[in-house]
């Protein structure tokens, strides 16, 4: 069954699609209404089109608006970043974010900056899709994730959605926007279902979304491990605990607002990330959520994220590495209960679009 005709046999009202055709969706009706947008990447125009979020847009649209590139992201970085200047909206498809590192000084040093350099007489309408997380059996130099990175440099915006409507959502206003926005998507969540409108419609910037309410405790998950947040939510309830759940969606600018007033009920803070803890995302909720609220409300907090150490190859090991339900659930426990609780074992719960990935594409 085509994307397409999986869309048509949902009721408008309550149509669901995957996180992958939800971009694909978003990126297809921004073609169609705006001549201006092209999108090229390593691989956009195969047989995948890139978890399908790019599939068939060069037979549609033709190869000047969607096609391949060479092994040169910095330079394709620079044709992006010229094509933006003029009056052109690209979007430059990464599968997987380790190779942006190439890209830094035409992003950090470029695109960032040109709006502020020349007084907003020049724009830089680029989005750039950067795919991250776990991936068994691509290791150390193919699973990362940078975010943090692009959330300390001023002019660009950083988005992570998780859910699918959100996905199509920030996609379409990061399009529309005149500034650079870097979109964050982990590879585990393109086969996630959701529901999404079949209308446009834009996410704003520096909005979270509470994915589920709760009293005791908040819990803050980036990425795809706001759904692993939520699983060790239900896992959470067997203790008594009741945990809410809060997916960032915008990471610059982060919606500090929403996560300070949920600690300032619950008195504690657990960020989960979908990366490494040291100056990382986790660490500016944490920091941000202190300056907010530090001197009315005491709390307690902790992280998790990746290991520090680069990331593993094999399955075995990555079960260890990353934040899992179990592991969440087991660290909130001890949050709420004290370390002199009595100990807690959580139930099982397994990560479907975990065990059901087959390979990088």
């Amino acid at each position: 069954m085509t994307m397409s005709s999986r869309a048509d046999s949902s009721r408008a009202d309550n149509r669901t699609l995957t996180y992958g055709e939800a971009v694909f969706e978003a990126t297809r009706s921004e073609m169609a209404r705006d001549p201006s947008v092209f999108v090229m990447g390593q691989g956009v125009d195969d047989a995948r089109g890139m978890f399908g979020t790019t599939l068939g847009l060069h037979k549609e649209f033709g190869p000047e608006r969607s096609f391949d590139v060479p092994l040169a992201e910095d330079a394709m970085t620079g044709v992006g970043i010229g094509a933006a200047l003029m009056g052109m909206r690209p979007i430059q498809v990464h599968q997987r974010m380790d190779f942006v590192l190439l890209c830094m000084n035409q992003i950090v040093n470029m695109a960032s900056k040109m709006s502020y350099m020349f007084s907003g007489a020049h724009k830089v309408p680029l989005v750039i899709r950067a795919i991250i997380g776990r991936s068994w059996g691509q290791g150390a130099q193919h699973s990362q994730a940078f975010h943090s990175y692009f959330m300390h440099v001023p002019g660009l915006r950083v988005v992570a959605p998780t859910t699918p409507h959100d996905a199509k959502g920030c996609l379409i206003q990061a399009i529309r926007d005149d500034n650079p926005v870097i979109m964050i998507e982990h590879r585990m969540l393109h086969n996630v279902k959701g529901v999404v409108p079949p209308e446009s419609y834009e996410i704003p910037y520096g909005k979270a979304r509470v994915l589920s309410p709760g009293k005791d405790v908040t819990i803050v998950g980036i990425s795809h491990m706001a759904l692993e947040c939520v699983r060790a939510k239900h896992l959470l309830e067997d203790a008594g605990i009741d945990a809410e759940v809060i997916d960032p969606v915008s990471l610059s600018p982060l919606d500090i607002s929403t996560i300070a007033a949920s600690v300032e009920r619950t008195g504690r803070l657990l960020v989960v990330d979908t990366g490494w803890l040291s100056c990382g995302a986790s660490s500016e909720i944490l920091s941000e959520t202190f300056e907010r609220i530090g001197e009315r409300r005491h709390f307690v907090a902790k992280r998790l994220g990746y290991l520090p150490t680069p990331c593993p190859t094999t399955k075995i090991l990555e079960n260890l590495y990353y934040p899992s339900p179990q592991s969440i659930a087991q660290a909130t426990y001890r949050l709420v209960r004290g370390e002199s609780a009595p100990a807690w074992v959580p139930g099982k719960v397994d990560s479907a679009e975990v065990a059901e990935f087959r390979g990088p594409f």
